[in-house]
Formats: C-alpha cells, sequence, structure tokens
C-alpha cells in the first residue's frame, strides 16, 4: 500500500514504466531501445533504474558512455539515475527514505525532460509500486510461456480459459484506483508479447487467446515486441541499440542485414504504444542529423543540444 500522496510525484513528463514481477522478460532491452529511439526522434529523456541490486539498466547505459568515449563518437545519453532499495530495521522509515529519493529524482528531471522511462525490479517493492503510480503508459514484456503468463491471470486448468486476474494485474489494478482520483489519468497498460521465437510454437494460439480475453477483462492492450535475436545480446556490453550506426562496427554484426528486422521490431512496438512524440522533438532531431551532417558549415544549435 502507498503511504505516500501520489500527487507529489506527478511531474510534466510522459512517464513509460516497465514493469513485470517475472524476471527474464526483456525489460531492460525494451527500455534501453524506446529510450534511444525516442531521443534519436528529438524528445529530451530521463531515466531511471529501480533495480538498485542488479542494476543492468545503469550499466547499459554506462557501457553506453564507455562506448561514445572509447570510439570517440557521439552517441545520444539520457539522464540518468539509480535508485536502490533501502534496507534498515523499521519498514516505515525505509519507505520515507525512498519516496524522497524518488520524489528527489523526478524533481530534478521534470522541467527539461519530454519522457522518464524507468526500469523496474522483478519483484513487488515499495518503489515498484511508486513507479507505477506514475506512469502514463505501463509497459509489461511477457514471454510466450504459460509460466509467464501466471503473473497475469488464472487459468481452468481444463480449458485454459482466463478464471481471474493474477497478483502482478492486481498490483495494476491497485495503482490505477490510486491514480484515478489524482489526476483523472487511466494508465495505459500494454503488455507487450516479447522474446518471440521466429517459429512460434504450439502454445501461441492458446496465449493470445488467453491475452485478448485479460485484455477484456483487466483493461490493458496487447503488442508484439522483440523476437529472440542474438543481436539483443551482443548490443548490450557495447551499450549500443539497432538504432546506432556503430553496431556495424561489432564483431559478428552482419550491418543492416542484422539491423534493419530490429529496426522494425522497435518502430512497431513505439507505434503500438502510441507515445506522445512532439512536432517540437521532431525538429529537435531534423537539426541535430544536419548539425552532424554538415561538419564545415556553422549552425545555431540552440534548439539542437536539448534546449528546453
Amino acid at each position: 500500500m502507498l503511504t505516500a500522496p501520489i500527487h507529489q510525484l506527478r511531474s510534466s513528463p510522459h512517464v513509460v514504466v516497465l514493469g513485470n514481477e517475472k524476471g527474464g522478460s526483456g525489460k531492460t532491452t525494451i527500455a534501453m531501445h524506446l529510450a534511444v529511439a525516442l531521443m534519436k526522434a528529438g524528445q529530451r529523456v530521463a531515466t531511471i533504474d529501480l533495480d538498485g541490486r542488479q542494476r543492468t539498466f545503469t550499466r547499459y547505459i554506462e557501457n553506453r558512455r564507455g562506448w561514445a568515449r572509447r570510439s570517440d563518437v557521439d552517441l545520444e545519453l539520457p539522464t540518468h539515475c539509480c535508485i536502490g532499495r533501502v534496507e534498515g530495521a523499521r519498514v516505515d522509515e525505509n519507505e520515507a527514505a525512498e519516496f524522497s529519493d524518488f520524489q528527489r529524482a523526478i524533481a530534478v528531471v521534470q522541467d527539461r525532460h519530454d519522457f522518464i522511462v524507468i526500469d523496474t525490479s522483478p519483484h513487488d517493492s515499495y518503489l515498484m509500486r511508486l513507479a507505477h503510480s506514475i506512469a502514463d503508459t505501463l509497459v509489461t514484456p511477457l514471454n510466450d510461456s504459460f509460466l509467464d503468463l501466471d503473473v497475469l491471470a488464472t487459468l481452468d486448468p481444463v480449458t485454459l480459459t482466463v478464471t481471474g486476474v493474477s497478483h502482478y494485474g492486481e498490483l495494476v489494478r491497485e495503482a490505477r484506483r490510486h491514480r484515478r482520483p489524482v489526476d483523472g489519468a487511466l494508465i495505459d497498460w500494454v503488455v507487450v508479447r516479447n522474446r518471440l521465437s521466429p517459429r512460434g510454437s504450439s502454445t501461441t494460439p492458446v496465449l493470445c487467446g488467453c491475452l485478448q480475453e485479460l485484455a477484456l477483462r483487466a483493461g490493458l492492450r496487447v503488442a508484439t515486441g522483440f523476437h529472440e535475436r542474438p543481436i539483443y545480446r551482443d548490443l548490450f556490453p557495447r551499450g549500443l541499440t539497432a538504432f546506432d550506426e556503430q553496431c556495424e562496427t561489432m564483431p559478428g554484426v552482419d550491418g543492416e542485414a542484422s539491423r534493419l528486422p530490429v529496426r522494425w521490431e522497435v518502430q512497431g512496438l513505439l507505434g503500438a504504444l502510441k507515445l506522445p512524440i512532439n512536432d517540437r522533438g521532431r525538429r529537435r532531431a531534423a537539426l541535430r542529423a544536419e548539425w552532424f551532417a554538415s561538419h564545415n558549415s556553422p549552425l545555431d544549435t540552440g534548439d539542437v543540444l536539448a534546449g528546453p
């Protein structure tokens, strides 16, 4: 249960939260590709890692900064922070400290960013619930597996029809219930079928049917995410995404042949999420591209380098 007033956490940027209580669903990979895609579209992006123990999202961004420095290339980097759990003797004091850290992080970025992308830990926690309570778009990656579906829905063991909403679904329902009276907003919950097998499986049609049934019951949307591709794993230690030209120089990456399907997947997911990418950001992206294409021609950089 949230003990802090949610209205203190509301911010002007559009908040995208990656959430799921099942590990290994691909939250961090999606978070990073969404953040970079938004920055390349000229949006000003801040990122927050709430998994202070694993810190995978933070390492991804640190790897990106290191690759840019070592390779002497320009790469978009978000304003980033990592918030860890407080593990003192008293729960109320821990939550108060975590709320303060979270509120401070939001306050730092809320006035000069268009989007905040938050990657959460794969277990229920106070920080996780705080993030869900301020989400404008909640993205829940889900592998095509009945084990993964179990965090969202309970099924009839014979007919495999949906009989109820499971523990994570109840968490989202609670976050929505707390959020609605604050600003009248309804969190747009998108469940993303992710890490898909290129050939699918015999259970895929049944799972798709369950998700569509759950969508009506829980008020969510279903979208297609990323296929299981080695390139996603290979990009992580360099901090790169499929949108970065530099990934062509990576060993084992077959240039456009490897990148194009991934780009299509990310662009398809962006379209399905219906994020509010504004015209001002598009102009920034165009100016930035022109800036780097014209080394000898001076340009006005006032709006290129992420001005307000």
